[in-house]
């Protein structure tokens, strides 16, 4: 089944948030936002284990808890295993990354991709969201910002374990799509280049944004397109870099990205438009791009976003953006030429 049909519209929920990312989010904010998504709408909702040890699983498991689960749409990830036990937070290595989830539980975290730590994840899973079946599967960061050059042996395993147990689980109905989460081109390119497993889509975070798309549209897009398959855009604001933040991938934006932010913005000021609804709308102009899913920890962001979605974006924005050198010369946008 096709991505496109799976998911229930074109904005979702990144709850990487509710993890605790970047700061101590208290249980009533957590609550509040994804109330006010489920308020909004939104019907899909896109978690890991890995974010805050569990926590966002948990927090997403209590706030939806007296919902209808045919109602809506739940993925999550494999591909890491969290414990009982408990370790020091600040002595864990988990790549680039690490720093992001630091108030999250502290429940120690371990890498294994194997066929039965994908069962046992989602095993878990099932537990902390409290629920009976996941729609959608993603194997979580067998990419270089995790891995380093140990990345392909992990992508080996994957190939081993996660993917061909997915891949079952999905032909026998039991999950109705599965694919990979990563934050990278590569390892989508090189899943897409096997004869077997046979994925549904990607959950590509950070990769095809208004900020940074030129990778992901000449290596990727074009074959997800052409095979029917999806891909569900993480990380639209790219970290928060897009619509005023100080970060671009998870850590301190460069002067050429702030510079390149501050044009974009003055264009969508000239034009009227926020930023959000410059990010959005972008990403979703792409044929191969099923659904977006902005992360919020504030339930005024979840408003915002579904703003962003319905705002007017006059087709003279796009055109002197592209005229401008800001978008690649080839990316699809949302006018008619």
């Amino acid at each position: 089944m096709a991505l496109k049909d799976i998911l229930p519209g074109k904005l979702g929920f990144g709850t990487a948030p509710l993890g605790n990312m970047f700061r101590d989010i208290p249980e009533q904010e957590a609550r509040a936002t994804v109330d006010a998504a489920w308020n909004d709408g939104i019907r899909y909702f896109d978690n890991a284990p890995f974010y805050g040890a569990g926590l966002a699983e948990l927090r997403m498991g209590d706030a939806l808890a007296d919902k209808p689960r045919q109602d809506y749409v739940i993925s999550t990830k494999v591909g890491r295993l969290v414990l009982d036990e408990v370790e020091d937070i600040s002595a864990r290595d988990l790549g680039e990354k690490g720093e992001v989830f630091k108030y999250g539980r502290p429940n120690k975290i371990v890498n294994d991709y194997s066929a039965d730590a994908t069962m046992r994840s989602i095993e878990d899973s099932l537990k902390r969201l409290k629920t009976d079946h996941i729609e959608i599967v993603w194997v979580h960061d067998v990419a270089q910002d995790f891995f380093g050059d140990e990345w392909l042996g992990m992508f080996e395993s994957a190939r081993k374990g996660a993917f061909k147990t997915l891949d079952k689980l999905r032909d026998e109905g039991v999950i109705k799509a599965w694919g990979l989460g990563v934050n990278k081109v590569e390892p989508i390119e090189l899943l897409m280049d096997l004869e077997e497993p046979r994925p549904d889509g990607f959950l590509l975070a950070g990769r095809y944004t208004l900020l940074d798309h030129e990778r992901a549209l000449q290596r990727v897009m074009p074959k997800v397109t052409e095979r029917g398959l999806g891909i569900v855009v993480g990380g639209p604001y790219s970290s928060g870099a897009l619509v005023g933040g100080p970060n671009f991938e998870y850590a301190p934006a460069s002067k050429a990205i702030l510079n390149k932010v501050a044009k974009i913005k003055v264009l969508a000021d000239r034009y009227g438009i926020s930023m959000k609804a410059a990010g959005l709308q972008f990403a979703l102009a792409n044929p191969a791009v099923a659904a977006v899913i902005p992360g919020a920890s504030k339930p005024g962001r979840i408003v915002e976003d579904s703003s962003a979605l319905k705002e007017m974006v006059p087709a003279d924005f796009w055109r002197e953006l592209r005229h401008a050198g800001l978008v690649h010369p080839d990316a699809p946008l949302p006018i008619k030429d």
